[in-house]
């Protein structure tokens, strides 16, 4: 299949991205410490108002990371969307842990908290400080939201129904480096947050992720199991089981370049999804991309929802006519739960996740999109689907 002359996302390096790898090199600082990696976690920091940051090669790794030092063990359970990429119920298998696949909420396309606080109340009980699920005996240890595709979930709400049952909660905020929701940025509600700069990310460190927290203590513990749990600074020594996870110097560089120009990203973002939702608002085949009141959103892929007579073969149809006139679309992730490796999951009520993902259709958002391209994606859109 072509992935189309227009691709979907793909970074913008117009900033010091070659300045700062230089200076980088030059000084002789590549691998996973230096004054680049201190920089770009302290400006990360800053940007998004958490108090600590520490930097990691990539966003899976940072979030096996944070659910390492919020304490999951083996066993545990830990609540996560099921409309998703992969990689945080990766992450919770990483550690041994069940995940418990939630759905999407059908007007915000994020985790339901409504049906986070119906599975608690109906399937769970308080022992002392500590919850479980009554059906399985498992702990349950933590919620793992979700703020996909430039957005936000209801994360105040998430956050009270936690501590209501005693739980953490890890935010996945790899689709959302800028974004805010009561104006305060995502990734900062919960005990840790996670961000991701691969490079179809909004910012991009060609590659990387970043780990915050305002406690100093989980922050201290991220950064000892990212840099293999050494114990000693001249000897050998480590007292557990440590990862390789430090983000190298040379993607620092670029990440505080590409940090540096952010706020220009996230205009262009938003004048790209404004140009889609006027083009498509009246279009009957087609529903615009949603957004609650409370957020204010990135775009970073802009997505649309094919009509309710069309399905998934409909869906997999338009897809393959815009790659053959050169516009990059995808679908959203394969939804969690019938994927073959957790197919043994409990997955509490799922709906809109897979209506979602049978009928969503991201769209190029490429932050150097010109008008030009935007044009030829809209075109294509009206022209394909007006056949069905």
């Amino acid at each position: 299949m072509l992935t189309g002359d227009i691709p979907l996302s793909v970074p913008e390096l117009g900033g010091n991205e070659w300045k700062y790898v230089k200076e980088g090199l030059d000084s002789g600082w590549v691998s996973s410490a230096g004054p680049f990696v201190t920089r770009f976690e302290v400006e990360v920091a800053q940007y998004v108002g958490s108090r600590h940051a520490v930097a990691m090669v990539n966003g899976t790794a940072a979030l096996h990371i944070a659910l390492q030092v919020i304490g999951v063990e083996p066993n545990d359970e830990i609540l996560v969307s099921d409309l998703t990429f992969i990689s945080p119920v990766n992450a919770i298998r990483y550690c041994q842990a069940h995940p418990v696949l939630m759905d999407v909420h059908p007007e915000t396309w994020q985790m339901d908290s409504r049906k986070v606080a119906q599975f608690l109340d109906e399937n769970c009980e308080i022992r002392g400080t500590q919850c479980f699920n009554q059906s399985t005996g498992r702990r349950v240890r933590a919620i793992l939201p979700v703020h996909i595709l430039g957005l936000a979930c209801e994360i105040d709400r998430i956050v009270e129904i936690a501590r209501r049952y005693h739980l953490y909660v890890v935010e996945d905020a790899a689709e959302g480096m800028g974004v805010r929701y009561r104006q305060q940025h995502v990734g900062t509600f919960g005990d840790v947050g996670v961000f991701s700069f691969n490079g179809n990310k909004i910012m991009t460190a060609g590659g990387g992720g970043m780990l915050v927290t305002d406690d100093v203590e989980k922050a201290e513990r991220a950064r000892y199991l990212s840099t293999q749990a050494k114990d000693d600074p001249i000897e050998s020594v480590h007292n557990c089981i440590g990862y390789n996870y430090r983000l190298s110097s040379v993607q620092a560089c670029i990440g505080v370049a590409q940090l540096e120009q952010l706020d220009t990203f996230i205009a262009k973002k938003r004048f790209i999804a404004k140009t889609y939702e006027e083009a498509f608002r009246n279009l009957p085949q087609v529903h615009v991309m949603p957004c609650s009141p409370e957020t204010e959103p990135t775009w970073w892929l802009y997505t649309i929802l094919l009509d309710e007579k069309m399905r998934l073969a409909e869906r997999k149809t338009v897809i393959q006519k815009l790659h053959r006139r050169g516009v990059g679309a995808r679908p959203l992730w394969h939804t969690i739960h019938n994927l073959r490796p957790y197919l043994d999951c409990y997955a509490y009520r799922i709906e809109c996740s897979v209506m979602l993902y049978e009928r969503a259709i991201s769209l190029p958002s490429s932050v150097a999109l010109n008008q030009n391209d935007l044009g030829v994606c809209i075109e294509a859109i009206h022209d394909v689907v007006r056949s069905f």
